[in-house]
């Protein structure tokens, strides 16, 4: 056996590296493929005059694995990706794949309409069209002359 010199500095080294890691993967790097870092869902929001649209990845998920609602100028959606079976006597040789509950409240800039909104999940992709509430659509006005 042989014996090691001490060097407090191994240490400090230790803790940058994890430092580093850290910050790379809150900051420069961040997980957001379907469902990211604690339980987040990206999302994509179009607008258009009179609705929005906002997509979300979703793979794998089944509409009753889906929670949608709409209040006033707010979208929640949330849900849950179940665990697959684990085999007793294997041993994962990478494990990345993420499972849990997940919540996403999108804050939009017009008032919505909820009565009209309609929900869709087609290949993996969760399409919402959130119609504007009359209130909040442009109107033309048209110019007369005199």
């Amino acid at each position: 056996m042989a014996i090691k010199r001490w060097d407090p500095f191994r240490e400090m080294i230790t803790l940058r590296e994890a430092m580093d890691r850290l910050f790379e993967e809150s900051f420069v790097r961040p997980t957001l493929a379907p469902l990211g870092r604690e339980g987040t869902l990206a999302v994509d929001v179009l607008e258009t005059d009179s609705n929005f649209v906002v997509t979300a990845s979703v793979p794998g998920l089944k509409p009753e694995d889906l929670n949608v609602s709409v209040v006033g100028d707010t979208v929640t959606i949330s849900g849950e990706v179940k665990e697959g079976a684990r085999e007793e006597d294997a041993r994962y040789i990478y494990r990345e794949r993420r499972f849990g509950s997940f919540n996403r409240t999108l804050t939009l800039p017009a008032p919505l309409n909820p009565d009209k909104a309609e929900a869709v999940i087609e290949n993996g992709v969760l399409t919402l069209t959130l119609p504007k509430a009359e209130a909040a659509r442009p109107k033309a006005i048209k110019v007369k002359t005199k």
